[in-house]
């Protein structure tokens, strides 16, 4: 298949308006208007609520707006400093497993965090990705998708240098385990080098949803 189309935005993106376009994308993929698309941006701070979100985990709710999402999952927190990825495909064309389609997505977190000498893992029964770092074991990706008609919406984020004060607001996830960033954890790199690392390890994070 033709390799997805690489967007990254500029400024900060308004939440609505971003879930509007997710829709609207998606549709179009499906009617095989518009091809496959990667698209990564930065958000105002907001928290959104997942299809399983329990309101006793929005600990601050006046802290900053909360939206609705529709993806799967329950509170998480976006902000500058994070980078989230919206992932469009077409899992109609590439086999129809939704959960091959989430380890790939973690697997590709782990590859580009490792190009930064971040050791990330998965932790079985706990969304996400995970260091053992500085703060001990600590979510650094998050990870909350919805399939419709076989055409992925939402996707991951992840933390460069977020303000981690402004997950306090929320229960991120349901967990008590701590958030962290590459910043928190030593790294000096910045948006635009996550990006490439994660440009750079795509083709294989495709070729396992293909293989």
């Amino acid at each position: 298949m033709p390799a997805p189309v690489w967007e990254v935005g500029g400024g900060l993106t308004d939440y609505p308006a971003a879930l509007a376009r997710m829709q609207a994308l998606a549709a179009a993929i499906r009617a095989g208007a518009e091809p496959e698309r990667i698209w990564l941006v930065e958000h105002p701070p907001l928290y959104t609520a997942g299809t399983s979100a329990d309101p006793a985990e929005l600990v601050d709710p006046g802290r900053f707006p909360v939206f609705d999402a529709g993806r799967g999952g329950r509170y998480t927190y976006h902000g500058p400093g994070q980078r989230t990825v919206y992932v469009l495909l077409d899992l109609a064309a590439r086999g129809r497993d939704v959960r091959k389609f989430v380890a790939a997505l973690e697997q590709w977190l782990i590859a580009a965090l490792g190009d930064f000498g971040i050791a990330a893992h998965v932790i079985p029964g706990k969304v996400g990705v995970w260091v053992d770092g500085r703060r001990g074991l600590a979510k650094i990706g998050a990870i909350g998708i919805r399939v419709q008609r076989w055409v992925t919406l939402h996707g991951v984020s992840l933390n460069v240098d977020p303000q981690l004060a402004d997950f306090e607001g929320i229960i991120p996830c349901g967990l008590s385990e701590p958030v962290t960033s590459l910043r928190a954890e030593g790294s000096t790199a910045t948006m635009a080098a996550l990006d490439t690392a994660l440009l750079r390890h795509l083709p294989v994070m495709l070729s396992r949803l293909d293989g």
